[in-house]
């Protein structure tokens, strides 16, 4: 009897387990399929709306003043933001491939026309060797497609 019972809890204790754990390989599949799409829609994006769509996450992430600056004469600067007493100019690029050095001398030069304390350009790729050498003489910082999404995560 006391047997039986204790192979009766036994199994409803591995039951529950296996139940939990079924439960918790759905929901991380469902958000990584979430995030994926969110990702992929990413890559879609026209230039604009991909500064846009920057500009939301960066609220979400405590960012304060969000301007998305003007498309023209914005002096590689495509959002300016603050966040914890510290200024941000933000270079936003969409791209199909990686980002280069350029990218990182147009943000160097936009953080200084618009005063700014930090300067970030912010990508859904990756940045060539170049690039980085350049962001970490200037001291730029570079959020590539990995940084990005982990932003997305902690949506």
């Amino acid at each position: 009897m006391y047997r039986t019972n204790l192979i009766i809890l036994l199994i409803i204790i591995l039951g529950i387990l296996l139940v939990s754990m079924l439960i918790a390989r759905v929901f991380y599949a469902i958000r990584n399929i979430c995030r994926n799409r969110r990702m992929g829609a990413m890559d879609e994006m026209d230039g604009h709306d991909f500064e846009y769509f920057c500009a939301d996450l960066l609220e979400k992430q405590g960012f304060m003043d969000v301007e998305v600056t003007r498309g023209s004469g914005d002096f590689g600067v495509d959002i300016l933001a603050e966040k914890e007493g510290v200024t941000y100019a933000v270079q936003c690029k969409r791209y199909q491939g990686s980002v280069g050095v350029d990218a990182v001398l147009q943000t160097y030069a936009g953080k200084d026309y618009y005063d700014r304390m930090v300067g970030v350009v912010m990508t859904n790729q990756y940045f060539t060797s170049p690039a980085m050498k350049a962001a970490e003489k200037l001291r730029i910082l570079l959020w590539d497609r990995e940084y990005v999404d982990s932003m997305l995560e902690e949506e």
